[in-house]
């Protein structure tokens, strides 16, 4: 296939799903993530926006404190060893990984922003899937709600994607009441962003800072640019192709008007 024929997924991997749950990073979700993709890098090139690297250093050192510097310096310290484990993970499968710096300042101006789009297109025309990663040094912001989702929003938005991915660690979005009545059912498909709020309640997950509040705002910015996002349970081993082919639930939030319906196996 040619590259000007491969549609662009942007995806974003939450805290939960790097560490299936537990405190630690776990090297066989990263080296999972990394077959998938390998096994459709011919149909579609990827962005990753990647949580973790607090987590990770949590793993390395415990620094004195709890406010936002110290995680500061957390993620300082647990950006490098998350980036070696990705490059080290996809290396031995095939793939070649580069690390890209963002923070919500670098979206502000025309300059950055072209700058942005340029470098990940050099990447991905070299074969390079482009890790982003929230510049935490300096975004605290970021650290204390975003989680990264509205991050790879406007990334999506900005490198015009055919479709943004969160894998979280749900089935996508609960209806309330299913929540209440612990029977979950996912909320399958929805073109109205606000209708989502009365269902996400107050949620929020284990290691991720902002929840399904976050995730409403980055579909926000999603819709607005024409971007159709889904939300996947990134726990489940197969969760890009079971999406893409329609075996699995998950929330799916279309695009003010769809660009190719041929990106997926819907019908």
């Amino acid at each position: 296939m040619d590259r000007s024929d491969k549609k662009r997924i942007l995806l974003k991997i939450g805290s939960n799903v790097l560490t299936k749950e537990t405190n630690v990073i776990s090297k066989i979700k990263i080296r999972n993530i990394a077959r998938q993709i390998f096994d459709l890098k011919d149909e579609y090139d990827f962005v990753i926006v990647s949580s973790g690297a607090i987590v990770a250093a949590k793993q390395l050192v415990t620094l004195e404190g709890k406010d936002v510097t110290v995680k500061q310096a957390l993620a300082s310290i647990g950006q490098p060893y998350l980036m070696q484990i990705y490059q080290d993970i996809f290396r031995k499968i095939g793939l070649l990984t580069s690390q890209c710096l963002l923070s919500y300042s670098d979206f502000e101006k025309e300059q950055s922003k072209e700058n942005i789009v340029n470098t990940i297109n050099i990447l991905i025309d070299n074969h390079y899937i482009p890790i982003i990663n929230e510049n935490d040094t300096v975004a605290t912001d970021e650290i204390k709600f975003g989680d990264n989702d509205k991050l790879g929003a406007l990334t999506a938005s900005l490198l015009n994607v055919d479709l943004y991915i969160i894998a979280s660690n749900t089935n996508g979005i609960y209806t309330k009441e299913s929540m209440n009545s612990n029977n979950l059912q996912t909320i399958k498909k929805v073109s109205d962003v606000q209708s989502l709020e009365k269902e996400i309640g107050d949620f929020k997950s284990t290691h991720g800072t902002g929840g399904l509040v976050t995730k409403i705002e980055a579909a926000v910015i999603a819709q607005n640019a024409n971007i159709e996002m889904w939300i996947v349970n990134g726990l489940n081993d197969n969760f890009l192709a079971d999406a893409i082919h329609n075996r699995s639930d998950f929330t799916r939030i279309i695009a003010k008007k769809i660009k190719d319906e041929t990106l997926y196996q819907h019908k």
